[in-house]
């Protein structure tokens, strides 16, 4: 008899390191326009092929193409490259805060623009986004007042969440920017039920989930796919395949031999795996997806293919484990150049409003940080008041953290 073939486990590897050029070929490609457009009330099993080609609208010359391309107005996608360019400002600027010791941790979504952009405008008003770490264009594309966004990362005296979260973990209500989680995968579980809850009431809100490819891995990814499918409920279920986890290659998690949409279908859920750096594409399938949810007809689940272009965090160096110039050979592009190639081909921009645009932004989120800064950075030690940690604990406080306070002096 043979001798039985000793066991091992497979152990995926990216197909690039530092010194050694990315070979792209596995993210499996498709021309611009390839992809059909099925009807909203599509089934899994009839759109499964969308879950693993990859729809795109812009080609390579910036025309768009194919089914999924409609008509957007130009004002739309004008708002779209204005708030994509002020967010990549803003998160420059914000790095080189950090780096200066002004706030203790920061978070870039360089590269990443355009799908929180496009979906921002895409929602309406009263929808609710359960954002992870890097979806501060979702609140960027809405206007929101930058010297806010700023006071949280120094949690300063003027942070309106008194310096209990993260920076970048921002709550904005008003804004449809549910409370970030720091334990990643929770987004989408807390989706689900609040789009349950809002069907329960008979309301008209959506809600919309972000989490990376690395999350898909928590079990709460395939808890909220459960319960998206079983009750209906009205949600997106955004996931960002930047192809890495911090420094964990994208088919750690599961995406190698197939995609993070597939896993969708086998729960019962339409997905739909889409080019992340493609505005009109991320825009067109957000709306779909949103005239499904808005018409009881169930969940989306939605890969969004990009690449995250910078570190992790202020805490990563990405040359240690990929090649440094991956996100200049990345085959989907920038997403801010490709949209700009695009409205200058249908007359709608120009290389000169385009620097306007930058330097005027620069001027704008320069104002913001000085005024932010001078309520306090972590390098000047102003912060909140050390009384804010007694409040909106309880309702009536007990007695023994009135007695702490008083001792405090606060």
């Amino acid at each position: 008899m043979r001798q039985p073939t000793a066991l091992r486990l497979h152990v995926p590897e990216p197909s690039g390191r530092p010194g050694h050029a990315t070979d792209f070929s596995y993210l499996r490609l498709a021309p611009a326009g390839a992809a059909r457009k099925p009807p909203p009330d599509t089934s899994a099993t009839d759109a499964a092929d969308l879950a693993y080609s990859l729809i795109r609208v812009l080609d390579d010359e910036g025309r768009a193409q194919g089914p999924w391309a409609m008509q957007i107005d130009p004002a739309v996608l004008r708002k779209g490259l204005q708030a994509m360019i002020k967010t990549r400002i803003y998160d420059a600027r914000m790095l080189i805060a950090q780096r200066q010791k002004k706030m203790s941790f920061y978070m870039q979504s360089l590269g990443e623009e355009a799908i929180g952009t496009a979906q921002a405008l895409a929602l309406s008003k009263g929808d609710m986004c359960f954002p992870s770490y890097r979806q501060q264009s979702l609140l960027i594309a809405q206007d929101v007042p930058l010297f806010d966004m700023m006071c949280q990362l120094f949690s300063n005296d003027s942070d309106r969440l008194k310096g209990r979260q993260l920076p970048i973990m921002y709550s904005m209500r008003e804004y449809g920017f549910f409370s970030i989680s720091g334990n990643l995968a929770t987004q989408f579980v807390q989706a689900v039920g609040w789009a349950m809850a809002s069907a329960i009431m008979g309301d008209t809100k959506i809600a919309s989930a972000w989490i990376g490819d690395g999350a898909t891995a928590a079990a709460d990814f395939q808890t909220a796919l459960t319960f998206a499918h079983v009750y209906q409920a009205p949600v997106i279920l955004n996931v960002i395949n930047n192809q890495w986890a911090i420094s964990t290659f994208q088919a750690l998690a599961g995406g190698e031999g197939t995609t993070f949409a597939a896993r969708g279908l086998g729960t019962g859920i339409v997905s739909l795996r889409v080019d992340g750096n493609d505005f009109l594409a991320v825009y067109a399938v957000s709306k779909w997806a949103i005239e499904r949810a808005r018409g009881n007809l169930g969940p989306t689940l939605i890969e969004w293919v990009t690449y995250r272009a910078g570190p992790h965090s202020t805490s990563d160096d990405p040359s240690k484990y990929r090649p440094a110039d991956d996100w200049a050979r990345f085959p989907l592009g920038d997403p801010i150049n490709r949209l700009k190639q695009h409205l200058i081909a249908i007359g709608a921009w120009s290389e000169e409003e385009h620097q306007r645009t930058q330097k005027e932004y620069e001027a704008e989120v320069i104002a913001a940080q000085k005024k932010a800064e001078s309520h306090g950075t972590l390098a000047t030690g102003l912060s909140s008041s050390p009384a804010t940690m007694f409040e909106d604990v309880y309702k009536d406080m007990p007695w023994h953290l009135r007695r702490q306070r008083q001792k405090l002096g606060v």
